[in-house]
């Protein structure tokens, strides 16, 4: 050691950094190892007080190597202080300067801080030319244009990181081809987020709290280029997270992190309960520091984290001192086309400080519910608007002409959509100025939909012109008709004429159009030019000229979820995406540099706001509840139910009945209910007339008023005895959440006549909220056989135009985008890890496939509106052959607007019907508290079937909602015994996260009973308030918890001060969704009812299961024995999961033909003459199988054969052949099974 002053002189014992203990458990990128191994240490200085802070610091002095950047030196500088605790710096040494400074290196660099100037660069390192030059070769004249603007940015650059300036140099490099816009423009975007990280790393960002472990001072490595296993630092968004429970005791944390080039799972594990794991959150942004190892379960590379701290994400800022504003964006609404989640892109544009925001899909404005949303919640402008697609028909009808009375007057084309279909079709897009241009806009995606619908909606151009009032009118993209026309070198007439249809002109980025440089047709000038004239054309005529994204990405790197759903279905370019993504300010401007400056910032800035400012705030549907008039609606009610409840209850009515009533029905009456309750019960009744009882879904049976008018038969009134004759009633104390089904029999103390049970304690507020300003959902089961009926009178009574079917929309399931994903990885031979194939399904998920149909609801549409004040319509995913009209809107985002019937199609009430014609029992007469019935639901006893010989000990095969495996293994671990506890196993097995892991592990630990657990979300309610908790703060409790948002810390501490056990507090967290009380109960009464048949009349009972059920029935297999069957049983039993849905309904099918077969039920072969087409026959002999019952013969057949046989006997197989219609595959069916057995096969001749 050398002391010179106050500085020390050592020479190195090491001279390469890599040797330096501790730097292996280090995290560095293959550059830097790369430059370390080729750095050699000439000298160490101790400094004693020379540091920043006073203190004494190190100085490594090093023949520099190629290499060492700036920010590799600041890196090093860094990696060494924490290594060797004290501050270290590193200076450089060589034999001149140029030696020092690694070209390549320092492109890297500049790629990541000036992302938008090194695209305009070829990859190949600059050179000196000794003279104080440096040479950069570009891609284009263009570039060089580009680059001598911003050269002041350039030479700050250098100054950083070299210490100096160079005079710049630019060449043109002579190329096999230019390079394609989309690739560089691609790349400059997804730098710029990788510069924009680099930059956050710095100062506050390394400050973030810290999680697990200590603070991390490595600097990330991106998770593409991790090593397959050793130490690492990594940095990204948390986009899924996990705890799982492990035997031990302990727990680990899962969750998925993305840096956008890769996605890696984390794990984190805690050793016991003691012990508290780190709280991350979906979106978080962390710096995650650990060891990369082999997983065997995930049968990948993972990271087991030592060290978590959060960190501020990545921004891009629109930093403008003018905002620009959007007018050309696709949300997931556009077909399996756009990946943009609206929501994002709204919250984007909000804090970028754009004023407004377009909404744009291809033919359809489904994503307006939810922009409309959106706005509220973000505070921004919607501009509603579509990209439809234009077909030049006929002459225009001039703009000053009014519309026609109705849609479908004037159509173009004569009334002929087809000479249409022969027309091409260009974009045009759409933008709503007024409420009147909403309406027009509706009703031009009706009729683009419903008449002219073909590959897509198509709008005829004269019907455009019918209905452009108060729409702003565009040219769209390349696909538009200005742009083809240019193109394609139309006259300036033509020019003229198409410039003079439009309200706007629209010019995009290069980079979207640069498949016609790919393809030959343009250069990039020609293409730039191109640009300029629509600009001209626009200052000639008068027309605003906006640029605008086409947006269909919202982030650079987002591009990868598109070009998966193009791969998929089945476009050759799909990985050559053009940059659509959203652009700021800044970054529009700069695409179109090569416009004038002023030109420029009209085009991007001054003119979407002009547009803009044009535009009226509007919600895509009233925002009231607008249902249909019925005079006299409230009175009627209020009539029905007080002469039912006084016919029951006795006149005057008891208080309590009275009061129920007088609160039901000024809640109804007073919020305009009354018309909802009126409709239910005129279709209940007429259904009841013509034979077939109704049953109540939802929470309607809360109602007290519902079922005082017959629209449902659950009582919502305590548990409570009445005497028919006399009106004696009474309410038992102690009999809370009882059905009074489960009361002791009892007699009535003034006349002696014995007393009816009824109620089954389910509040009202459960339906409509305490304030009764919660709008009722009636959802009610008819027969499926009856559906059709019941909908036909709907529109009896509201007219064919005031009635629509609720229309869905069927979004890309994770399960569909799996195979999308999985089609895409595998077909270009990629190795990808399981949390990056998470997120790119994640990306996939939720874009539009199709439309649909709810499968009874129907929207009501109010006198005095149409259906275009509401949404436009269409045919079901675009069938002409439909049947009914639906919503164009997804009939949830009309919830709160207009009425919807759920006048749903249901097995349970078709059952009863065939049961009752059968027996000539009434059902609604059936002892509810029959105890033979209630028996089955523990044992099978009371079949007379021993369980070791059906293999278990219930009686509820072939029981709606009780019949299952997984409900019968909750019947045999709970044995209920009473009704109610029948209502309790409907709720937990319909709820989610209700029954498995919650209320199964309390009743088997024994902390609580099957009444005690939570079942319905009635019971949270009741519950709370019996402990004392605030009604209104009970109600909130329960409306969180069955919508699976849990308890908050303040409602869970609230609980606790009221006495709720930790338990139920506990359960109340688990819960996902939960079954209504009223729900279960009406469930509950059609199982019982046709339980008590089953018992009784097993002959109807199964007769009837198999007719209206057994879509799998198999002739063949019933003729077998029980133990052949028990075979065939077990068989499918073994292929678990991977049996097919058949197999599945067949297995059930097969548990009850055994079952039947043990209780001495016989079953007939099918018979030419003697079977039913689709009905199981009761004869003395036993059950006669229908014709339908045999494999491969359908119902059409079985209905011809019928027919046919009606007529006159069938001569021969060719005259049954002939007379019904039916295939020589039909005729192998029959002949296999023995039904043609002594009828010869030709025609024979006959006397008579």
């Amino acid at each position: 050691m050398t002391a010179v002053g106050e500085e020390y002189l050592l020479k190195p014992a090491i001279q390469n950094i890599l040797e330096l203990r501790g730097i292996d458990e280090t995290s560095l990128s293959f550059e830097t190892r790369e430059c370390l191994r080729r750095l050699s240490v000439e000298q160490v200085i101790i400094h004693n007080r020379r540091g920043p802070a006073g203190a004494g610091y190190l100085e490594l002095k090093v023949r520099a190597a190629k290499g060492l950047t700036a920010e590799r030196q600041q890196e090093l500088e860094a990696l060494l202080s924490e290594l060797a605790e004290v501050e270290c710096k590193i200076t450089p040494v060589g034999d001149d300067e140029e030696a020092v400074v690694d070209w390549a290196c320092l492109l890297e660099v500049m790629k990541k801080r000036l992302p938008g100037l090194y695209g305009w660069l070829r990859p190949e390192p600059p050179e000196t030319d000794g003279c104080g030059g440096l040479h950069f070769k570009v891609n284009s004249p263009l570039a060089v244009e580009y680059l001598k603007r911003r050269e002041d940015k350039i030479q700050a650059f250098l100054r950083k990181e070299l210490g100096r300036t160079y005079r710049l140099f630019y060449e043109v490099a002579e190329e096999e081809g230019e390079l394609p816009a989309y690739a560089y423009e691609e790349e400059i975007r997804r730098q710029a987020m990788e510069a924009a990280k680099a930059a956050a790393h710095a100062g506050e960002k390394t400050k973030g709290e810290v999680l697990l472990g200590r603070k991390i001072r490595g600097k990330p490595s991106p998770i593409r280029e991790l090593p397959e296993e050793g130490p690492a630092v990594i940095e990204g968004e948390v986009f899924q997270t996990e705890v799982r429970s492990l035997r031990s005791g302990g727990k680990i944390l899962l969750f998925l992190v993305t840096d956008f080039t890769d996605s890696l799972t984390v794990k984190v594990f805690s050793r016991g309960d003691r012990e508290k794991l780190p709280e991350i959150r979906e979106g978080s942004f962390l710096r995650v520091k650990g060891k990369i190892q082999y997983d065997d379960f995930q049968k990948e590379p993972v990271m087991l984290a030592e060290s978590i701290q959060r960190v501020r994400p990545a921004e891009v800022r629109d930093e403008a001192e003018t905002k620009r504003v959007e007018l050309h964006l696709h949300t997931k609404m556009s077909a399996m086309d756009s990946v943009v989640d609206l929501k994002e892109a709204v919250k984007l544009a909000a804090a970028w400080g754009h004023p407004a925001l377009a909404v744009t899909d291809h033919g359809v404005v489904q994503a307006y519910p939810e922009a409309a949303q959106l706005a509220k919640e973000y505070g921004i402008k919607i501009i509603y608007g579509m990209e439809g697609y234009i077909v030049h028909d006929q002459e225009q009808v001039p703009a000053g002409e009014p519309a026609p009375g109705g849609p479908a007057e004037g159509n173009p084309a004569d009334g002929d959509p087809r000479r249409l279909e022969q027309l091409p079709s260009h974009h045009i897009l759409i933008l709503v100025r007024n409420l009147t241009g909403l309406n027009n806009l509706y009703r031009l995606v009706s009729e683009s939909h419903i008449h002219f619908f073909h590959r897509h909606p198509r709008i005829p151009k004269s019907l455009l012109s019918r209905y452009r009032e108060g729409l702003l009118l565009g040219t769209a993209c390349e696909s538009g008709e200005l742009f083809s026309a240019l193109l394609a070198g139309a006259g300036e007439e033509r020019i003229a004429e198409i410039v003079g249809f439009y309200d706007f002109l629209e010019i995009q980025p290069l980079g979207n159009n640069e498949f016609l440089l790919r393809e030959g047709r343009l250069t990039r000038e020609e293409l730039m030019e191109l640009n300029r004239e629509i600009c001209r054309l626009g200052e000639k005529y008068g027309k605003p000229v906006v640029a605008t994204g086409d947006v269909h990405f919202l982030r650079p790197h987002d591009e990868v979820f598109r070009r998966i759903l193009m791969a998929g279905q089945g476009y050759t370019d799909a990985d050559r995406q053009p940059p659509l993504y959203f652009r700021t300010t800044d970054e529009m401007l700069a695409e179109f540099s090569y416009l004038p400056p002023e030109t420029a910032y009209q085009v991007v800035v001054e003119n979407p706001r002009r547009l803009m400012a044009e535009v009226e705030e509007l919600e895509p549907a009233p925002d009231e509840f607008c249902p249909p008039e019925i005079p006299g609606a409230g009175e009627e009610i209020r009539r029905m139910a007080y002469a039912r409840a006084k016919e029951i209850y006795g006149d005057p009515l008891p208080s309590r009945i009275q009061e129920q009533l007088d609160w039901e029905l000024k809640s109804i009456i007073n919020h305009g209910y009354a018309v909802i309750f009126l409709i239910a019960h005129k279709l209940v009744k007429k259904s009841l007339e013509d034979g077939y009882l109704v049953g109540s879904r939802g929470s309607v049976g809360s109602s007290l008023v519902a079922t005082m008018c017959g629209i449902t038969e659950v009582n919502p009134l305590p548990a409570h005895y009445l005497c028919p004759a006399c009106k004696y009633l009474e309410f038992p104390e102690n009999a809370r959440r009882l059905s009074g089904v489960d009361l002791p029999a009892k007699d009535c103390p003034r006349c002696g006549q014995p007393l009816r049970k009824d109620g089954h304690d389910i509040p009202f507020a459960t339906f409509m909220g305490f304030e009764g300003d919660k709008e009722p959902d009636i959802d009610l089961n008819f027969s499926g056989e009856y559906q059709a009926e019941v909908q036909k009178y709907t529109e009896e009574l509201f007219g064919k135009d005031r009635v629509f079917r609720a229309g869905t929309i069927t979004t890309l399931a994770e399960k569909t985008a799996f195979g999308f994903v999985r089609g895409y990885v595998d077909d270009r031979g990629l190795q990808l890890k399981s949390a990056e194939i998470t997120r790119l399904v994640r990306g996939c998920s939720g874009v539009k496939r199709s439309t649909g149909q709810h499968p009874g609801g129907m929207m009501i549409i109010p006198t005095g509106r149409e259906i275009y004040h509401f949404t436009p319509v269409q045919y079901p995913a675009n069938d002409r052959n439909a049947e009914w009209i639906t919503t164009h809107f997804d009939y949830r985002s009309l919830s709160g607007r207009l009425i919807k019937l759920d006048l749903l199609g249901h097995d349970d009430p078709t059952i009863l019907k065939m049961l009752s014609d059968l027996t000539g029992v009434d059902p609604t007469t059936i002892p509810l508290d029959d105890p033979g019935t209630l028996a089955l639901f523990s044992s099978a006893a009371p079949l007379g079937l021993d369980p070791e010989e059906l293999g278990f000990d219930l009686g509820t095969l072939g029981i709606p909602e009780f019949g299952t495996e997984f409900v019968r293994q909750m019947l045999a671990e709970t044995k209920p015994a009473t009704f109610s506890e029948l209502v309790y196993i409907s709720g937990l097995s319909h709820g989610t996260g209700v029954w498995l892991g919650n209320a199964q592990e309390l009743i088997k630990k024994k902390v609580a009973t099957l009444s005690e657990v939570i079942s319905t979300r009635d019971d949270i309610m009741n519950y709370l308030i019996d402990k004392g908790l605030p009604p209104r703060q009970a109600f909130g409790i329960m409306e969180k918890v069955r919508k699976g948002k849990g308890l908050s810390e303040e409602e869970a501490k609230t609980m606790k001060e009221y006495g709720v056990p930790d338990w139920y507090i506990d359960s109340c967290r688990k819960i996902q969704y939960m079954f209504p009380k009223a729900h279960a109960v009406a469930y509950v009464m059609m199982a019982f009812r046709i339980a008590y048949f089953k018992l009784y009349y097993p002959e109807a009972f199964y007769a009837s299961y198999f007719t209206v059920r057994a879509s799998e029935f198999d002739a063949e297999t019933m003729l077998t024995s029980p133990g052949e069957i028990y075979e065939q049983l077990q068989e499918l039993k073994r292929k678990g999961n991977e049996a097919s849905p058949r197999e599945k309904s067949l297995f059930t099918i097969l548990e009850l033909v055994r079952e039947a077969l043990l209780r001495g039920i016989r079953f007939l072969p099918v018979d030419l003459y003697l079977s039913d087409p689709t009905r199981f026959l009761i004869t003395p002999e036993g059950l006669r199988a229908p014709l339908v019952s045999l494999p491969g013969l359908g119902e059409n057949a079985a209905l011809c054969l019928d027919r046919a046989r009606r007529e006159t006997p069938f001569f021969s197989v060719e005259d049954l052949k002939t007379r019904a219609r039916l295939s020589s595959a039909v005729i192998d069916v029959l002949r296999k099974n023995g039904c043609l057995k002594g009828l010869p096969e030709k025609n024979q001749l006959t006397l008579f």
